[in-house]
Parts: structure tokens; C-alpha cells; sequence
């Protein structure tokens, strides 16, 4: 269900970023509210595995909305990294061309602050498919420790801050709060 993007007065760029929890969860919030307005919407996990089932796939699927896990998860393994990096280059293939076509509303980068941070990815190249988007394209980006860079073209920023967390407790991670 494909709407006139032109109902946008401009694309957005939105990240969310900071120690704290909630960044993807926001970003979903904002993909959940424009699906709910018609518009087409997706999402592209930079970190979490392909063959990922957490909650957010589970929606998206029922949904009919478009959410595309390429990473290979998040641990700081030697075989990971590599992976991450290999799975990175594909993943960002695909958002270029999601974020360019014209065919979406709104595209959701959610970890792309990592790919940035290991150099899989150079700030530079990010930056230049975002000035060369269609105009009324939003584009939610999240994760920890975003660059400056990015920082300074968006027009949004939000930093999550943590205040109190129960992984410290010893509770562990809880599908529908973590996954």
C-alpha cells in the first residue's frame, strides 16, 4: 500500500541514540505510527541475525511490514566481526537502494552506529545517500555513539540515558522487553 510520499512537508532524519535502552524500540514506535498512516515503511537490522524471531519480526510479519535482519548478532568475537563485516557490505547494498528508490516513506537503519564505529562502513558514504535521497523520505537511524557527523545532518536526535537497568540486577533479557 504504497502512498504519495509528497504528504511529507520534508524527509526527516531521526536518530536515537545513547547508552540507554529503547532506540530501536522508539524506532519501531515511529515505523508502527507511519505504517498506521498508510505509508510504506521498513526496517534493516545491521546487527541482528538473518535467521532472528524476535518480537518485532513476529509483528512486522503479521503486519505485512517489510523488516530485513542481515547481521550476523552482536558478540565481539574475531568470527563475528568478520562476519558482521561481510553481512554489513550486502545490508547496506539493500539500504542504499530502499533509501534512494522512492518506494518507502520511511526507512528504519537500526545499528548502523556500529558498522560506522568498526569501520565496515565510512561515515562519508552514509552522509551521501542521505543528501541524495528523495525529498520526503524519512530516515530513522539508531544505535550507540552515532558520529558527529550524522549528528549534525539530522534533524531529530534523540539520547537515550540510562537511569536504572534490571540486567544489572541479574534479570535476565525478556522477550517482548529485550527481543
Amino acid at each position: 500500500m504504497k502512498t504519495d510520499i509528497s504528504r511529507a512537508t520534508k524527509g526527516l532524519i531521526i536518530i536515537n541514540t545513547g547508552k540507554g535502552k529503547g532506540k530501536t524500540t522508539a524506532a519501531l514506535g515511529l515505523m508502527l505510527r507511519a505504517w498506521g498512516h498508510g505509508m510504506n515503511v521498513v526496517m534493516l537490522q545491521f546487527i541482528k541475525r538473518a535467521s532472528a524471531n524476535c518480537g518485532e519480526h513476529r509483528a512486522a510479519q503479521k503486519m505485512g511490514v517489510e523488516l530485513v535482519a542481515g547481521g550476523a548478532g552482536f558478540t565481539r568475537s574475531e568470527r563475528s566481526l568478520d562476519a558482521n563485516k561481510l553481512l554489513t557490505g550486502q545490508l547496506w547494498k539493500t539500504a542504499k537502494e530502499k533509501v534512494t528508490s522512492g518506494d518507502y516513506d520511511m526507512v528504519v537503519l537500526d545499528e548502523l552506529s556500529y558498522p560506522l564505529r568498526y569501520g565496515w562502513l565510512t561515515v562519508e558514504e552514509v552522509l551521501d545517500v542521505l543528501r541524495n535521497r528523495p525529498p520526503a523520505v524519512h530516515v530513522v537511524i539508531t544505535g550507540r555513539d552515532v558520529p558527529g557527523e550524522l549528528i549534525e545532518m539530522a534533524d531529530m536526535v534523540t539520547e537515550m540515558g540510562e537511569v536504572k537497568h534490571h540486567l544489572k540486577k541479574g534479570i535476565k533479557a525478556q522477550p517482548g522487553i529485550e527481543f
